[in-house]
């Protein structure tokens, strides 16, 4: 038994009318034949609701002593003991009494859904686990029952009982939601009308997304191409901060406001040190966005505001989202910032917010803590000091004179600075040009190169020494934490591609494209070939004009093993940088090897299901054909036989069930061979302008005059379709619905058109199909139910979805109001995007074939 469905009715406050709406839902659903029970509804005093309990059949309740007090819970045993069809369950986030099997009513639930049972459940907005928090802030009042969104997320239907906050307190002052002697304190606290408007709109909001993802999977089931709405994708920069949670919300809220909403955060990690971040806190952003339905992103890059701006352009984001600067005020003295910058350069096409948060403005730490190699601008300011700064030195000593030992000192501090900010270089150009200018400016005898006291000689070397040694110290240390540093961004790469393993993702495209993004390439290939003197061939390819014919055409040439090789087109690669490509090349030799792995699953798994089918095959022609070819048979061996003489009646009798039999093999020798062709993919439709009136009266001669009704407007667009598959097509399924449809009721044959389409429903009053079979009826040699000997070999649904996507459209099963099956052929209509008219389109689908060998 498979799993029951639960539809759930979502309101925004209490008295909105959600218990009316389930108690009606189960008197129509009674009147229909439907096996419905109440398990537990509370109706509080409500009349109206009251009323609607009568002429139903209620479960009784479990009684529970809980503090010498008693009460009343659902009785799971019972409604499971019972197994009704449908399930009536008030309250879903309810807290059941100590002492019940589940502390949770939606745990309740649950176990009734596993048992297959259908759930009719009701719940407020404020209940939901996740707006707790949102809930408190409007009302005032922390709700202690919540039921889990993923509980009401996973419903099969959720429906808004939606009402006016003005028809809400209207309905609160008659009395007809809580007794006369609470309605005061109600309307003057909670049912305030501000409370009511934000929560109507909470509840709006959160079932406009859930329209939002049913939207999507039509578009997708229906193949509409055509854009509906704006696509967000938000970029989130992070700086390894604390403030870095905050922005991923702050992304996360925007992006659900949005159809179909990204978020991606991404690092920016500098060669050059000076961006410093937190493995851990890094850790837990990335745990907290893959959480929020968002990716995350490391990215080398020299430039941040110029890195962060390629990748939002490279992922063709809409907005960027940075936090407020946490420098304090005299730190933009060096630059406007990265926020700053990211704003001015972003051009018209991309929105930058700046978010606050409580970090702003307190201090990034002390530059010793973030330590890497010196970047282009402190090497600049380093030479600068170390030729220009004895100069000026020398300048202002002339017009102060503080002796040859206060001179000395203030060149070595001189040096000291200039190694300081450039390195070694930078230094000894200072020691140099400061120990040149002492000896000639300040030294006796003055301007001459000689020096005369040898005490002068010894202080003029020990300052050159004294030079030299801070300068190679600063330099190593520059050395150190630079190799630090890309130990550090090597270590956060491998262990993304070691997590990459463990969740088992295998895109090749998505592994080139994180190798492009994180060694900011153009583009990048993964090539192979058979031997050594074999041609490359493209096993992957990302970004604009990747190398494709020989890893040598790359400006980096990663090789993988003898006859892989990793390609790499935009800039030249250090040499420290190739250890971590080696991890991204072997990966990606993984990952293809695993990809072609399943691709051969996969063609095994054809092979069985073709062998399944030919199975099947050989089965429907050793009975279903068997059976007419023996009426045949016996018909004609009686009216050849000399032995009994037959009268007239009798004689047309026989004629008559020869004739049958001989229809009964024309039409599933047709439907074989239709299926013949729709497994090899030979189906070639030739797409033509036509009128759905022409084709659609001609399906109805294989079925009894008067069992079918046509509604075809003369209105209706033409279509575009090969008229023999869609004769076909509806032949089919004008039959099916026939077949199953009750004595006396005829079977109606309807076409409308919707937005460059056009469907052709056939509704049928039959016992119809479950959820859970709708699909499976469309496989080959599958029939629903009992079906009666005699009713083929189950291909006919089969060949006609077949056909229906052989000609670009689509075949689907729905259920009909008031009971039976309706069948939705949808038609594209002449002038929409698809195949030419008067041409042939593609063979038969893949898609198609799939459905009908599945």
């Amino acid at each position: 038994m498979g799993r029951g469905k639960l539809r759930i009715y979502l309101g925004a406050a209490p008295g909105v009318g959600k218990t009316y709406a389930m108690l009606s839902e189960a008197h129509r659903r009674t009147e229909r034949g439907t096996d419905c029970v109440v398990a537990f509804v509370e109706h509080h005093g409500r009349s109206r609701t009251e009323v609607l309990l009568h002429g139903l059949e209620q479960v009784p309740r479990r009684e529970l002593e809980h503090r010498g007090a008693l009460f009343t819970e659902l009785d799971l045993d019972a409604v499971l003991a019972r197994a009704p069809r449908v399930a009536l369950v008030d309250e879903l986030a309810h807290t059941n009494v100590p002492g019940a099997r589940n502390a949770k009513r939606w745990q309740d639930v649950e176990e009734l859904l596993a048992a297959g049972i259908d759930v009719v459940s009701t719940v407020n907005i404020q209940h939901l686990e996740s707006l707790g928090d949102v809930v408190e802030s409007i009302t005032g009042v922390r709700q202690q029952e919540t039921v889990p969104d993923e509980v009401v997320r996973r419903a099969d239907q959720i429906e808004l009982v939606d009402m006016s906050p003005q028809a809400l307190r209207r309905r609160m002052a008659h009395g007809n939601i809580y007794q006369p002697d609470k309605v005061d304190a109600a309307l003057s606290n909670y049912f305030r009308p501000g409370n009511l408007t934000a929560l109507r709109e909470l509840a709006l909001l959160w079932v406009a997304d859930r329209v939002d993802e049913y939207l999507q999977q039509y578009r997708s089931e229906h193949r509409v191409s055509k854009i509906w709405g704006s696509r967000e994708r938000i970029v989130v920069g992070l700086t390894g901060g604390p403030e870095g949670r905050t922005l991923i919300r702050r992304a996360a809220r925007l992006a659900e406001k949005g159809a179909g909403g990204e978020v991606l955060a991404v690092y920016i990690a500098r060669s050059d040190g000076l961006t410093s971040a937190s493995p851990k806190e890094l850790a837990v952003q990335r745990t907290l966005v893959e959480d929020l339905g968002g990716t995350f992103h490391h990215v080398l890059g020299e430039d941040i505001p110029a890195a962060l701006l390629d990748f939002a352009r490279g992922v063709n984001a809409t907005q960027i989202i940075l936090g407020s600067s946490r420098r304090k005020a005299w730190q933009y003295v060096f630059g406007p910032g990265v926020g700053a910058t990211v704003a001015r350069e972003s051009g018209p096409d991309l929105d930058v917010h700046i978010v606050t948060h409580e970090e702003v403005a307190k201090g990034r730490g002390l530059p010793v803590a973030r330590g890497a190699r010196l970047g282009r601008s402190r090497i600049v300011w380093g030479w600068f000091a170390g030729l220009g700064g004895p100069v000026l030195l020398t300048l202002l000593l002339n017009a102060v004179h503080l002796g040859l030992a206060n001179d000395v000192l203030l060149y070595l501090a001189l040096t000291v600075a200039a190694a300081l900010l450039g390195g070694l270089y930078p230094a000894l150009a200072s020691a140099a040009v400061g120990s040149l200018l002492l000896n000639w400016f300040f030294t006796p005898p003055v301007n001459r190169i000689t020096i005369a006291d040898p005490r002068n000689i010894l202080a003029l070397a020990i300052f050159v020494g004294v030079a030299l040694s801070v300068a190679s110290v600063v330099d190593v240390a520059a050395r150190r934490t630079h190799q630090a540093a890309r130990l550090r961004a090597e270590s956060e790469i491998l262990s993304f591609l070691a997590g990459n393993v463990l969740r088992g993702e295998t895109s090749l495209e998505a592994l080139l494209e994180r190798v492009r993004e994180t060694f900011g390439m153009e583009s990048a290939a993964l090539l192979e070939r058979e031997g050594d003197v074999a041609p490359w061939t493209c096993a992957g390819r990302v970004g604009a004009g990747p190398p494709v014919e020989r890893p040598e055409d790359a400006d980096v040439d990663m090789p993988v093993g003898d006859h892989m090789a990793l390609a790499l087109s935009g800039r030249v690669l250090p040499a420290e940088d190739r250890r971590v490509l080696a991890a991204f090349a072997a990966q990606a030799a993984v990952v293809l090897d695993r990809r072609r792995l399943r691709e051969e699953a996969d063609r095994a798994r054809a092979l069985a299901e073709g062998n399944r089918i030919r199975t099947a095959l050989l089965a429907a022609v050793s009975h279903d054909l068997r059976t007419p070819l023996a009426g045949i048979k016996a018909a004609v061996t009686s009216l050849r036989s000399d032995d009994v003489a037959w009268s007239e009646e009798d004689e047309a009798e026989l004629l008559e069930g020869i004739e049958e039999g001989a229809d009964r093999l024309d039409h599933l020798v047709g439907n074989l061979l239709d299926m013949s062709r729709l497994q090899t993919g030979t189906v070639t439709p030739l797409i033509r302008e036509i009128d759905v009136d022409e084709v659609v009266p001609m399906a109805l001669g294989g079925v009894p005059e008067g069992s079918a009704e046509l509604d075809i407007p003369e209105t209706l667009p033409m279509v575009a379709v090969d008229a023999g598959l869609l004769e076909r097509s509806m032949a089919n399924l004008v039959e099916n619905a026939v077949k199953y449809s009750p004595a006396g009721r005829t079977v109606l044959v309807a076409a409308s058109a919707l937005a460059g389409r056009v469907e052709v429903r056939v509704v049928d009053r039959g016992p119809g199909v479950p959820d859970e079979a709708k699909d499976r009826i469309f496989e080959p040699f599958q029939r629903y139910g009992d079906a009666p000997r005699g009713a083929g070999v189950g291909l006919g649904l089969a060949v006609a979805r077949g056909f229906a996507e052989a000609m670009g459209g689509t075949l689907n099963a729905e259920d009909t109001p008031g009971g039976g099956l309706t069948m939705v052929l949808t038609l594209r209509a002449a002038g929409s995007p698809g195949p030419a008219a008067g041409h042939s389109a593609r063979p038969y689908s893949a898609t198609a074939e799939r459905q009908a060998a599945r």
